[in-house]
């Protein structure tokens, strides 16, 4: 009786501690998908609304450059003294004038120019914006996604210790087991307690950090959803050339060249003079027998000299800024291919690890355990040595988590690198 008792106990806390499954998740309403979180950030993430208002700033300089010189409306009144007046000396006279600057070297239509390039830039920064905080969002949702298993393995590990605890506890009361084993499972569980405080608290800060990402506030949000995962063996060189390609910050430093082409034509076009057209009517009272009224017309050209300023600063700023850009252009260039290449290494070698745990690493944790376990029904293993096959194991599955997350976050940095998802680019061949 005594010997069947012991077995049962042993199986009910075996049966405890094997249930710890990285799938278990927390009741909650309303988890969000990946997808869900990516829409919920593109239409409510606070940087990305502050960095829309870049491109309305644009549409209004733009309607500033449209606009031509406002005509100059003058109004002079003449009035000698009443006694030269009266001894028709000077009249009086009104003067109404009228100036009209004539802008030469096309320049409101370079004005345009320049205005509608840097409108197309600042719509590119913001969905270069918009890529980048689509990354973090997607590798907030893997740190929640792994978070929660972690602390669903720890929580599992507690519960089951706990139960052991007090099978342990009334065991040492009947006298079946030494109190050493007691404090050792008692030892153990408040180990696994601290892990699972620990746990929860990754799990808090991550929540958080996607639940600012979201422009949320308020209470608490989850996420439902496995970590992504492709199977498709990716080629460097079509992500390499896409990026190249489509990425919208190299896109925005290619139309920030061609703005700053347009500029430079328009600091030459400021060189050239303006021609300011006036016109005057002078309105004449003579105090004469039959008091004489009298117009005078006048129409004058005024024509700067450029002998000092030609705006030569503002075109060599322009020339060196063209040069600049397509510098900038070239080093961005060299970033690109170097996130490429560093993206991709992460990607090989995350997938190598998640294969290497799968094929290898989990069967033989799982042997280990099991045969832990057989050892300890039949009283041949002690709990020290029980103890240590549950945290092998314990550590194989959250290596196996971090390497799955880890994995997850190489494919959205590939994705968001190249512009487009995955699956889109080109696969070399499937993954048996």
């Amino acid at each position: 009786m005594l010997s069947a008792r012991r077995a049962a106990a042993r199986t009910l806390i075996l049966a405890c501690v094997l249930c710890t499954s990285p799938r278990a998740v927390f009741a909650q309403a309303a988890a969000l998908t990946i997808d869900d979180a990516v829409r919920e950030a593109i239409d409510r993430n606070l940087t990305l609304v502050a960095e829309r208002y870049a491109v309305s700033v644009a549409q209004a300089r733009i309607v500033t450059a449209r606009l031509r010189p406002n005509p100059v409306l003058t109004l002079s009144a003449m009035l000698p003294d009443g006694t030269v007046f009266a001894n028709g000396i000077s009249p009086r006279e009104q003067v109404f004038r009228t100036d009209v600057v004539l802008e030469r070297g096309g320049k409101r239509e370079r004005r345009i120019e320049v205005a509608e390039a840097a409108r197309s830039v600042a719509e590119l920064q913001v969905l270069n914006t918009m890529r980048t905080i689509v990354l973090d969002v997607e590798n907030a949702f893997v740190d929640v996604v792994l978070a929660k298993a972690n602390v669903a393995l720890a929580r599992g590990s507690l519960d089951a210790f706990d139960a052991l605890v007090r099978v342990n506890t009334e065991r040492v009361r009947t006298g079946d087991l030494p109190g050493v084993e007691l404090a050792r499972s008692r030892l153990a569980a408040l180990q696994f307690q601290n892990e699972v405080r620990l746990r929860e608290s990754k799990l808090t800060i991550a929540r958080g950090r996607l639940k600012t990402l979201l422009g949320r506030a308020g209470p608490e949000i989850d996420v439902a959803g496995d970590l992504h995962r492709d199977l498709v063996v990716l080629d460097r060189d079509t992500i390499g050339n896409r990026a190249r390609q489509q990425r919208p910050d190299l896109q925005a430093l290619r139309r920030d060249q061609a703005r700053s082409a347009a500029d430079l034509r328009l600091q030459i076009a400021q060189g050239r003079v303006d021609y300011t057209v006036s016109g005057e009517v002078h309105r004449q009272h003579q105090p004469t027998p039959t008091d004489l009224f009298g117009n005078l017309y006048g129409l004058y050209v005024s024509v700067p000299l450029p002998i000092f300023n030609r705006n030569q600063g503002e075109v060599e700023r322009a020339r060196q800024e063209e040069r600049q850009a397509d510098a900038r252009i070239r080093a961005r260039e060299a970033d690109v291919s170097d996130e490429v290449h560093a993206a991709f290494e992460v990607y090989a070698a995350s997938r190598d690890v998640v294969g290497t745990i799968e094929q290898e690493m989990l069967a033989r944790a799982r042997d280990v355990r099991a045969t832990t376990e057989y050892s300890y029904r039949r009283g041949e293993a002690s709990f020290v040595e029980f103890l240590d096959a549950v945290r092998a194991f314990n550590d194989t599955m959250q290596s196996y988590n971090e390497a799955r997350a880890d994995y997850a976050r190489s494919l959205y940095s590939l994705e968001s690198i190249a512009g487009a998802p995955v699956g889109a680019v080109a696969p070399s061949q499937v993954i048996p």
